[in-house]
């Protein structure tokens, strides 16, 4: 994917640059708003991360100066603006996610790869069946099937696992799941996550020979079909 960075710190923007370069992105930087709009209009990306302090123009307003001219590249904020009223406004201005800083490189690397699959347009709600392997979801009818065979999920399971299957093949880290599937922007220091992943498992990959889901250790869950 093609990715432009706009961080006015350069030893974050170096930072960001070799490791999305590593895992095999194209990286464009820049260090300020003015200079981070006019890439923007003029190249095609697949993903911007945007510095919500930014020179001149701020973060805030470079990304609602992209959503009025009508450029729907999808927009991860990166600041160290993390309350929940900061995201709220980040959200609001047209970003599609929202990463506080101190960061790891493993979580921002798997946001980045999870919003460029994401269809243009604002929604990827346009499939209504999801397939992995030989696992079928139904998101009309609500209903999953594996082999032929009918799963049972509670209604946060099918939520995981379709966040899960939308994400096939990249990282989704717990941070991910707790904001996109129970809407927590912070930690609640339980086992939540862990609770349902391990109960969604014994439904999913029970009495199958090869798992769908994956765990990542020290960076989350994936979901891939057997080779």
């Amino acid at each position: 994917m093609r990715v432009l960075v706009i961080e006015d710190d350069p030893d974050t923007a170096n930072y960001l640059a070799s490791g999305l370069k590593e895992v095999g992105h194209s990286v464009d930087c820049v260090s300020n708003g003015n200079d981070g709009l006019l890439r923007a209009g003029g190249t095609e990306y697949d993903v911007i991360v945007v510095d919500r302090m930014l020179p001149g123009v701020d973060g805030i307003r470079v990304v609602k100066t992209m959503r009025a001219a009508g450029i729907d590249t999808p927009v991860l904020f990166l600041t160290t603006l993390g309350g929940i009223d900061d995201r709220v406004a980040g959200l609001n201005a047209g970003g599609d996610d929202y990463l506080g800083k101190p960061f790891a490189f493993a979580e921002l690397a798997a946001r980045v790869a999870a919003l460029g699959r994401r269809p243009r347009g604002g929604s990827d709600h346009g499939a209504t069946t999801l397939r992995i392997g030989d696992l079928e979801m139904d998101l009309l009818a609500r209903s999953v099937r594996r082999g032929g065979r009918g799963i049972e999920l509670l209604p946060r399971e099918f939520q995981i696992l379709e966040y899960l299957i939308r994400n096939a093949g990249q990282v989704v880290t717990r941070t991910m799941l707790l904001e996109h599937v129970w809407d927590f922007h912070f930690d609640p220091q339980t086992t939540l996550v862990e609770t349902h992943m391990s109960r969604l498992r014994a439904k999913v990959d029970k009495d199958f020979e090869r798992p769908l889901i994956h765990t990542v250790r020290g960076a989350g869950y994936c979901v891939r079909a057997p080779d």
